[in-house]
């Protein structure tokens, strides 16, 4: 059987994110083949070698006055010259990402358009959650997997004063869980595919 490597990159400032990461992970570990690498964005910036190897990098950040993290973009900004000029190219490889903020207004999509754009400029592939919208009725809010922006994984909007341990709320978790495993999923396919077409060209 095929293995591929899915990592999810993130940075979480009060743990809310890391939850939705944590969860990402799950849903990736529920495909068989998959394997899944958690890393914060700190160490992500020590293993930038683990990063070229993996077939698909899912990036998480939360935002913060409508964009993400400064510590988010510190690692984008690391990765020019790590994965650039090291030759350690991203190119061809799947990416997805995933935002939360304490507001339910569109500032987060700012976030997932930036993230998308950052995997764009190292030629990578954007995947999305492959779902119709959730929330057009009385029956969407909280009722299981969610999809209030179709570019991205996921951007939640959550509360502020619960701590992690409460929130995100399970259906958020599920979106993040159904995110790892679509990834995983669409990954497989990709390297099937590229590993059947070197095949023939043998």
């Amino acid at each position: 059987m095929m293995k591929i490597r899915i990592a999810t990159v993130h940075h979480s400032g009060f743990g809310h994110t890391t939850r939705l990461a944590e969860a990402v992970k799950e849903g990736v570990e529920q495909v068989a083949g998959a394997a899944a690498l958690l890393l914060t964005v700190e160490e992500a910036q020590t293993r930038w070698t683990d990063l070229s190897s993996a077939e698909a990098i899912i990036f998480g950040a939360p935002t913060y006055t409508a964009g993400a993290s400064a510590e988010f973009k510190a690692f984008e900004e690391a990765s020019t010259r790590a994965v650039m000029a090291k030759g350690l190219g991203w190119k061809d490889k799947v990416a997805a990402g995933f935002t939360n903020s304490g507001s339910r207004s569109g500032d987060k999509l700012a976030t997932l358009i930036q993230l998308a754009l950052f995997a764009a400029q190292h030629g990578m592939l954007w995947i999305n959650l492959g779902l119709p919208p959730a929330n057009h009725s009385t029956k969407g809010i909280g009722s299981g997997t969610e999809s209030p922006w179709l570019l991205a994984g996921c951007g939640r909007a959550i509360e502020c004063d619960p701590g992690p341990d409460l929130a995100p709320p399970e259906s958020d978790l599920a979106t993040a869980r159904y995110l790892g495993r679509r990834v995983a999923e669409v990954t497989l396919q990709f390297a099937r595919g590229r590993a059947q077409s070197q095949s023939s060209a043998d």
